[in-house]
């Protein structure tokens, strides 16, 4: 099956791959990055007040001709130089030079000031306004979301967070409290098994499932998020990858498949976690011997200082 639209408790449909500018700045690269991804194919661009790139995606939809309909625009509320909803909005709107974006996201939880309810208020207004077809959050668990659907009017339409196999475990409540309200799931940083963590237990099945499909990691990868029934967000500055992640799309992972590639995550999982901890730990050993040598030397040069002072009496 093909990259198809997914459902939006908004009624809106929204593109099942999308184009990340996160890693470009600002200036000509992503403006070429863009050309490129659009000429490749990809139609649902995701950017965001912090990448400070959004009048980029709308310079490159200008000097393509494109049609805003034919475009699918992600931006998110970042709390960029302390502005609040409203005026970011707007300004979002006026850098991508368009009356609406498709998905408009808060980009952590941490910028829900005062409150998760309050912040999603004025997340509502911007719907209610026409600014946004679709509103949701980005990076929030479960207990975030419960909060905001304690009081909410308009449910969020979108949860985009971190998911690859190595963290599904850690994010399978999310998981399933979105899919239990009709939220649908954004994935980023799904290839980080073979570009962020390479050598750990999912490598087998990666290269077992590549093998007999005839396709790339990366590939078996992004089918592994469509057959979690999430949106995969994702980037890369060579068209020939590009062009391989919109031809993932075409790949069909049977249960079996998706099994193994969740085991394996599952152990590699608890090998990262210790890891982590043990990182941790030495840090905090580290960090105590340093005091510990520290106070062994200002004491030392303390008692100097007394001895100094009683033979200048004597």
């Amino acid at each position: 099956m093909p990259w198809d639209l997914i459902p939006l408790n908004s009624g809106y449909s929204i593109p099942s791959i999308a184009y990340g500018t996160g890693s470009m700045g600002s200036g000509q690269w992503p403006i070429d990055q863009l050309t490129q991804a659009f000429d490749t194919g990809f139609y649902h661009i995701d950017t965001a007040q912090l990448y400070r790139n959004e009048a980029e995606v709308g310079i490159t939809i200008g000097q393509l001709g494109l049609e805003r309909s034919d475009v699918f625009i992600t931006t998110k509320f970042s709390g960029f130089n302390g502005l609040d909803i409203p005026t970011s909005i707007r300004n979002s709107l006026e850098y991508l030079n368009t009356s609406y974006v498709d998905l408009y996201l808060i980009h952590n939880p941490d910028l829900a000031v005062p409150d998760i309810p309050t912040v999603w208020a004025q997340m509502e207004k911007v719907q209610e306004a026409g600014f946004a077809r679709s509103i949701g959050v980005s990076n929030f668990n479960e207990k975030q979301l419960e909060i905001l659907l304690s009081s909410a009017k308009i449910k969020p339409a979108a949860n985009q967070i971190y998911l690859q196999p190595y963290n599904y475990q850690q994010q399978s409540p999310t998981l399933e409290y979105a899919a239990k309200y009709d939220i649908v799931i954004e994935a980023y940083g799904a290839l980080t098994p073979v570009t962020g963590e390479p050598g750990g237990p999912v490598d087998a099945p990666l290269n077992e499932i590549a093998t007999r499909l005839g396709a790339t990691t990366d590939q078996v990868l992004l089918a592994w998020i469509k057959a979690k029934g999430a949106v995969v967000v994702t980037t890369s500055s060579k068209k020939a990858r590009l062009l391989s992640y919109l031809s993932a799309g075409d790949l069909e992972l049977s249960a079996e498949d998706v099994q193994m590639i969740d085991t394996a995550g599952a152990v590699g999982e608890k090998r990262i976690t210790v890891r982590h901890g043990l990182r941790k730990l030495g840090v905090g050993v580290l960090f105590g011997i340093l005091i510990l040598v520290a106070c062994s030397y200002f004491k030392g040069r303390n008692k100097r200082r007394n001895v100094t002072g009683v033979l200048e009496r004597i």
